[in-house]
C-alpha cells in the first residue's frame, strides 16, 4: 500500500523559508505526478505547484516567483520550497502522487502544519 510522509512544517516570521518534503513508501516507481495542495480554515483546498515526471511545473499564482517545486525520482520524494512566505501562506500543506501504469493509483499525504506569523 503507497503511503506519503511529509515533513517540513512549523512556524516562521512573514519573509522566512521553509522545505517541505514528501516521500512515498510502498511503491518502486516514481509517480507520474506530484503536487502540493494547501487548505486554510475556512477555505477549500487550492492548489500550490506541481511537477510531472517530464518536469513541468505549475504555480498557483500567489506562490509564483516565491516557491520553487522539485523531485528526486531515486527517492520517491517531492520538496516544496517556500521563500518571503506571507501570513495568508499559513495553512495545512497536502502532498498528492499519481501513478499512470496499467492501472492509475494516487494517494495524499496526512498534512503538516505551516504557520506564517510575528
Amino acid at each position: 500500500q503507497v503511503q506519503l510522509v511529509e515533513s517540513g512544517g512549523g512556524l516562521v516570521q512573514p519573509g522566512g523559508s521553509l522545505r517541505l518534503s514528501c516521500a512515498a513508501s510502498g511503491t518502486i516507481f516514481s509517480a507520474n505526478f506530484m503536487g502540493w495542495y494547501r487548505q486554510a480554515p475556512g477555505n477549500e483546498r487550492e492548489l500550490v505547484a506541481t511537477i510531472t515526471n517530464t518536469g513541468s511545473t505549475n504555480f498557483a499564482d500567489s506562490v509564483k516567483g516565491r516557491f520553487t517545486i522539485s523531485r528526486d525520482n531515486g527517492k520517491n520524494t517531492v520538496y516544496l520550497q517556500m521563500n518571503s512566505l506571507k501570513p495568508e501562506d499559513t495553512a495545512v500543506y497536502y502532498c498528492y502522487q499519481k501513478w499512470i501504469r496499467t492501472r492509475t493509483y494516487d494517494c495524499w499525504g496526512q498534512g503538516t502544519q505551516v504557520t506564517v506569523s510575528s
